[in-house]
């Protein structure tokens, strides 16, 4: 929802996912969404402000340094970073890289920044003449390795990730290690749904644990799990698609079993178009959330706290493939009530830890509830 006041030092000025794709794709059609105040926060084409919106709107900002999952996830559950994990824009050092050959018993390809999709293209061909995994890194802190499934079994990659993970200690505690499978032949290579992520595990107490502490049920949906090591949580329902996160998710809730916190992520957004600067999908898949909002809300009992919100910024406009610092967009709505309020710009993520713990009436103050903006008060600015 816009750079932050530090984008520049990301080289991610001018950056702004939702109000560049609407503007690239000449208006966005987001019924629900401009209802619940989205067209407020910002000019976004084709939503429109309202005077009568049914949530409360407001934007973000992220305290921790970095623009990636694992800190925005953390933040957002009440854990934000001091101090950024290390990144690596010359590729990781000799001693990590022997070291690790070491213990795999294979070299490795690549080791540099640079887009997945791009360096299996340029060194898949030798990896399948070769079996060395390529190894190579981004703007974030992550160690990815990318392995054919005909090559290296995807339990090998695991096993190879697992390895990675417990030889990347401080200072060299990169936030993920992160299994890249491929299929297909060189001209077609195509990664396959069977990544894993290897994250760190939060360092301090987050909502999650919080939550297990008071016997609650906290449920995720789609990679969350893989972001704090499924620390906190019930239970995991894998997803790894926009679609399959939204159908999992209408079915749990349609289900019987008891809960008290659900989180979802849909994923797509950030692998499979924000990164390949896939504006057009990108419009496409929130024109899709938009329509899915007419299934999914009616499902949510009166007095379920709503919240929309993001993780980082994944400009498809942009220059690049990564990341980008901004702002993220905040919507928030208890069903049964239809009057909203600007929430105004809000210093931290952890302000959604914050107001769904006292939703939930449990101990835990990281950042600023604005839950009695959404039952009473004045709003703010945006």
């Amino acid at each position: 929802m816009g750079e932050l006041p530090d984008s520049h030092s990301y080289g991610d000025s001018g950056a702004n996912s939702l109000v560049n794709t609407a503007r690239a794709v000449g208006g966005l059609s987001l019924k629900n969404l401009r209802r619940f105040g989205l067209g407020n926060i910002a000019n976004i084409e084709g939503v429109e402000p309202v005077d009568n919106a049914i949530a409360s709107w407001g934007k973000m900002a992220e305290v921790s340094p970095g623009k990636d999952s694992i800190s925005g996830h953390w933040e957002l559950m009440g854990c934000p970073l001091s101090s950024p994990f290390p990144t690596y824009n010359k590729g990781f050092p000799e001693e990590i890289i022997k070291e690790f050959e070491s213990a795999i018993g294979r070299n490795v390809l690549g080791n540099r920044p640079a887009s997945g999709t791009e360096i299996i293209e340029e060194l898949g061909t030798e990896h399948i003449r070769t079996g060395c995994p390529i190894v190579y890194t981004s703007a974030d802190s992550v160690f990815q390795i990318a392995a054919h499934e005909d090559i290296i079994p995807v339990e090998e990659l695991y096993r190879m990730c697992e390895i990675a993970r417990s030889l990347l200690k401080y200072p060299n505690h990169v936030a993920r290690v992160i299994a890249r499978p491929f299929v297909g032949k060189p001209g077609a290579f195509k990664r396959t749904e069977r990544r894993k992520d290897f994250a760190l595990e939060p360092p301090d107490k987050t909502l999650l644990d919080a939550l297990t502490e008071e016997g609650m049920k906290a449920i995720t949906v789609g990679k969350i799990h893989d972001l704090f090591s499924s620390r906190g949580i019930s239970r995991v329902i894998v997803a790894k698609s926009n679609d399959r996160a939204m159908h999992e998710t209408l079915e749990f809730v349609r289900g019987a079993e008891e809960y008290d916190f659900l989180f979802v992520n849909l994923i797509d957004f950030d692998m499979t178009w924000g990164h390949r600067r896939d504006f057009c999908s990108y419009a496409g898949g929130l024109e899709q959330f938009d329509r899915w909002l007419d299934d999914f809300i009616p499902l949510l009992p009166e007095g379920t706290l709503l919240i929309i919100t993001s993780d980082h910024g994944c400009d498809p406009t942009f220059k690049g493939s990564d990341h980008t610092r901004e702002y993220v967009p905040l919507l928030a709505k208890i069903i049964g009530r239809d009057t909203g309020r600007a929430l105004g710009v809000r210093e931290s993520f952890s302000d959604v830890a914050a107001t769904v713990a006292e939703h939930l009436g449990v101990d835990f103050h990281r950042g600023e509830s604005f839950l009695s903006e959404l039952v009473a008060g004045e709003g703010r600015e945006i």
